[in-house]
């Protein structure tokens, strides 16, 4: 089996190198490039950062940029440099010849920082298979010390199978044994789904960019010890927790891996079963570190994500987190024009708004449904037509005096609301269970 931490250790002395291309907007990724240099235990001793129109195809930065870094590297007595771009195994194996010390990808060093962070068997298995599908690319041309001969018996009379060829089939046959490994384990994953399908509990999944909070989030709803810390991919593997809520009872609180802007499509790929959980998810919680300049952006990386795993259509609230870091920004909901909540302003750091939280998760998944039957004089047109867009109405009769008689079974939250905003006016028509009381969750 492959060694593939032997690019990287974390801890080590590195150097950062960023290209800025002209059609890229590189500046942010270098600031996302120390963050993930830093999660991954790296101690940065120097940036190098250049403008190119083109990569060179010897070095991918030019010989007087090469010259440059190898001065830094040698005066920092750094022993890794960590490009923030894809570089082919041909220019990594040429800097690391002119350098004289490791050098690492940008998506290596993810990798690398999953692989630290992996807990359970499935985790690592992920892990594991990214690590291999980048590592098979890597094959091409980039380890010339693997282009001996092997003999053997059987083999005397010919020139036997080259030790590239040998790794390129054992790296093969890992990988389809960790596909199937990772297939019973997504079958096991499918079958608790339908379970929990079929016992009704909805499950609500919790995305955003990494470092927004998430797990934070997690652990205060749950009262759990969900490990999170003031770093990129803190959480790797999915946590979830049965709990009750305030007027939705029983749900599934899933935690999973928060994104950033590009991320390897190799582990994107390896992380589709986990990722399952926000895919098939009745309602997202997209936490969103409101206080980051970026926060557009890491919005917009998120959704790139969910697209990728096809979960860009499970119904969302944006939870804007972390609002105690600005001024003016008050707790509280905002509705959509459908009068659905769309978003919420909390600190769950400092445990502030979280009742908002609640109260909108109740609106959107709300499963106290309750049946009552209303009696409707004719002059009440617009609230019938009202309970018919909500798809509220079981059935309708008349009266002998030509009242509107409707048989109503919704959420009781919804119900509340419309009673509120008719001034009262269902309350008051409601005939079956007699003095029954439309009251607005408190929480």
């Amino acid at each position: 089996m492959f060694d593939f931490d032997e690019r990287y250790k974390g801890g080590e002395r590195a150097v950062l190198v960023n290209v800025d291309f002209a059609q890229e907007n590189s500046c942010e990724d270098l600031n996302e490039l120390k963050l993930l240099a830093k999660s991954a235990g790296a101690s940065i001793v120097g940036v190098m950062s250049c403008n190119r129109k083109l990569p060179d195809p010897r070095f991918f930065i030019g010989s007087g940029k090469v010259e440059e870094l190898l001065s830094m590297v040698s005066e920092s007595e750094a022993e890794t440099v960590i490009f923030n771009h894809e570089l082919s195994p041909s220019q990594e194996r040429n800097l690391e010849k002119e350098l004289k010390c490791k050098v690492i990808t940008r998506t290596a060093l993810i990798l690398d920082i999953f692989a630290q962070r992996a807990r359970t068997r499935e985790g690592k298995l992920q892990v594991e298979l990214a690590q291999l599908r980048y590592l098979q690319t890597r094959l091409v041309r980039g380890w010339t010390h693997l282009e001996r001969q092997k003999g053997g018996i059987g083999m005397r009379g010919g020139p036997g199978e080259t030790q590239l060829e040998s790794d390129r089939r054992l790296l093969r046959e890992r990988i389809t044994a960790l596909k199937e490994d990772l297939d019973l384990v997504e079958r096991r994953r499918t079958q608790s789904g339908r379970a929990r399908v079929h016992n009704n509990v909805p499950v609500v999944s919790f995305v955003g960019y990494t470092n927004a909070g998430k797990s934070t989030l997690f652990n205060l709803l749950t009262d759990s010890e969900v490990y999170a810390a003031d770093q990129l991919f803190a959480t790797l593997d999915p946590t979830l927790r049965s709990v009750e809520l305030p007027h939705i009872g029983k749900i599934i609180l899933a935690d999973t891996v928060g994104f950033i802007r590009h991320l390897p499509h190799d582990l994107v790929a390896a992380f589709k079963s986990t990722l399952s959980e926000t895919r098939d998810a009745d309602l997202q919680l997209h936490v969103i570190d409101f206080s980051d300049e970026r926060v557009q952006d890491n919005i917009e990386s998120v959704r790139s994500v969910l697209e990728q795993i096809e979960a860009d259509e499970v119904p969302q609230l944006r939870v804007y987190n972390k609002i105690d870091r600005l001024e003016k920004v008050k707790p509280g909901i905002v509705y959509n024009e459908h009068g659905k909540p769309e978003a919420v302003y909390i600190s769950a750091a400092r445990n502030v708004g979280i009742e908002f939280l609640y109260k909108a998760i109740a609106e959107l998944l709300g499963n106290d449904l309750v049946e009552i039957v209303v009696k409707l004089p004719g002059t009440e047109g617009g609230l019938r037509n009202r309970l018919y867009q909500m798809g509220a109405v079981n059935g309708e009769t008349y009266s002998q005096t030509g009242e509107m008689i409707l048989s109503v079974k919704h959420q009781r939250v919804e119900l509340a609301q419309l009673n509120s905003r008719s001034n009262g006016a269902l309350e008051k028509y409601c005939v079956k269970p007699k003095n029954f009381t439309f009251k607005e969750p408190e929480f």
